[in-house]
């Protein structure tokens, strides 16, 4: 009996690791996924409609985030082997060089300084600085038209200080906590302009419950060359993200983009931009 009793114990040992193995019983970051293979950490935005968007439901939306699922594509990660990470701006580059993502694709500007702490692959967009008014407006067709008038951006916005300092002195700047706050003001008519990079803009203005009710006004006050961006040195990954930014655009996929997000806004987009890193 004491023979039968310890092997019938091994026996529900056996069965037991076996079952745990099936179900997949690790819940280890970077478990494997649908394909194979590991989970692939992205950094992006969570908070900008038609760039980088968690919406209530737990889904992410924006033209970022359809540039990274195509990059993780290529790179051969299935869209359930994506895990999204918030990337807000003053920790993409400690998420990239601890290691906590992959890469980060979050309205990242290419620029000297940032630089020295990571790399870039791309850039996949060239945004510039622009104005949002009411669709109806016709008063404000150049950055002097904002002298007099009320101007809105968020607190430390650099967008903001540039139009002040540079462009319309007399203009009455206003900086709020976050976009959607400017957006109401603009709405009901307290404000007369919003601010910040034409993507983000347009991404806004694109929203279900803000069509029709905003236009850009169409300029080019500065230029943002989006990039994707990912440990200093990773020269194998930059070039793989390199030819997945050239596929998507070869195969009319960036285009789609695009349009799916920021074409409500009549958003008039520029060209792909040709690839400048690590070439």
């Amino acid at each position: 009996m004491k023979v039968f009793k310890t092997g019938a114990v091994a026996a529900i040992a056996v069965t037991l690791a076996l079952t745990a193995t099936a179900c997949g019983g690790s819940s280890d970051k970077g478990s494997e996924g649908g394909g194979g293979k590991e989970k692939v950490v992205i950094g992006i935005k969570f908070d900008q409609p038609g760039v980088g968007l968690k919406t209530p439901d737990g889904k992410f939306t924006g033209f970022d985030v359809d540039v990274a699922t195509y990059v993780a594509k290529e790179l051969g990660y299935q869209p359930d082997q994506i895990e999204w990470k918030q990337a807000v701006s003053a920790e993409r580059e400690n998420l990239i060089a601890n290691g906590d993502v992959k890469f980060v694709v979050a309205s990242y500007s290419i620029n000297d300084k940032r630089k020295e702490k990571v790399d870039f692959a791309g850039p996949y967009l060239l945004a510039h600085q622009d104005l949002l008014v009411r669709a109806d407006d016709t008063s404000i067709t150049k950055p002097e038209d904002l002298n007099k008038k009320k101007l809105c951006s968020v607190t430390g916005s650099t967008s903001a200080q540039n139009v002040k300092t540079k462009l319309a002195p007399e203009a009455d700047l206003l900086q709020q906590g976050g976009y959607s706050e400017c957006l109401t003001g603009l709405e009901n008519k307290k404000l007369d302009a919003l601010t910040t990079d034409n993507s983000i803009l347009a991404g806004y203005a694109a929203q279900e419950n803000n069509k029709g009710k905003f236009k850009l006004v169409g300029l080019s006050l500065s230029n943002e060359n989006y990039g994707i961006g990912l440990k200093k040195g990773d020269k194998d990954l930059q070039t793989k993200i390199n030819a997945a930014l050239k596929k998507m655009v070869a195969d009319g996929a960036w285009e789609a983009a695009v349009k799916k997000n920021f074409g409500p806004a009549d958003y008039k987009n520029e060209p792909a931009p040709q690839i400048t890193e690590g070439s």
